[in-house]
């Protein structure tokens, strides 16, 4: 399976700005902050980095650690714009700032996955603050929204308001993204499009525990059930870095081995403006046609 780099170029309100020594220098809006990235193997292109803020790691290598503040930032969050998509973007405990702008070569392509579909349906699990719920919304997708997390559901519910998308066809679910999924697989249902990031290691609204590398090949199956030879696409991201690209790629391989269509892997990185260089922030897997 040959691999695929997809890398997010640089917009309006989001850039990386410079890379090396292990941190980034990303500008928000008119924000700028320094974060943690180990795939940063190489030196910086400037060695004055000015910053309104600096997330500073714990000694925990599975996260931990606080921001250290150098200039006033809105705790509350400031407005960020993705084309029609409006959101918040805002300082979290867990280093990012409520959204993963890597992610935006995926909700393009999505997009252009249901282009002349009439109303499709898509589905975006562990869906997060809903950007990319939002950015298929957007161009008159019905969605449905899943995410154990109250409060970001309640975030991606803000950002579809600050979109003028808050009486847009979204079903948003605080849910278990496994027994919601299997849930679906009894009651027949179907989806043009699924959008999947599920996180290392979880727990759903009643406690249940997620593991990635336990539990994600039993969910693409029961994804798989979701879809048909008229569907569109499943997009897979994984930001464990103990897994590969060609090993989610042949799972994606194996479970659709029955329907039409592409399977895909590789790379999701960010380009750097200082150089043009491209960082790489994650591992994917899709099923297209």
């Amino acid at each position: 399976m040959q691999l695929v780099t997809l890398t997010g170029e640089p917009w309006a309100d989001y850039g990386l700005v410079d890379s090396g020594d292990g941190r980034k220098l990303e500008r928000y809006g008119r924000f700028r902050f320094i974060r943690p990235e180990p795939q940063a193997l190489w030196a910086p292109a400037q060695a004055d980095w000015q910053a309104h803020g600096e997330f500073v790691p714990g000694s925990d290598e599975d996260g931990g650690g606080q921001w250290q503040f150098r200039q006033p930032v809105p705790r509350e969050g400031w407005p960020l714009k993705w084309n029609e998509v409006r959101f918040t973007a805002q300082t979290t405990p867990f280093r990012h700032l409520g959204f993963f702008p890597d992610m935006a070569p995926v909700w393009g392509w999505m997009r252009e996955r249901l282009a002349g579909k009439e109303a499709p349906e898509c589905l975006n699990l562990f869906g997060y603050t809903g950007i990319g719920t939002l950015a298929l919304s957007a161009t008159g997708a019905r969605m449905v929204h899943v995410d154990a997390s109250k409060k970001s559901v309640e975030a991606a519910r803000g950002n579809a308001a600050l979109s003028g998308l808050a009486d847009a066809p979204v079903r948003w679910l605080i849910d278990d993204a496994a027994k919601f999924v299997a849930r679906e697989v009894r009651r027949g249902r179907r989806y043009d499009g699924i959008l999947l990031d599920p996180p290392k290691y979880g727990r759903g609204p009643d406690g249940e525990v997620w593991r990635l590398e336990e539990h994600l090949p039993g969910l693409i199956a029961d994804c798989r059930r979701l879809l048909d030879a008229e569907s569109r696409y499943l997009f897979l991201t994984v930001y464990a870095v103990r897994m590969s690209a060609l090993a989610i790629g042949e799972m994606l391989r194996q479970a659709f081995a029955d329907l039409p269509g592409t399977v895909e892997a590789g790379e999701l990185a960010v380009r750097e403006e200082a150089r043009g260089l491209a960082l790489p922030t994650a591992i994917w897997a899709r099923w297209s046609r």
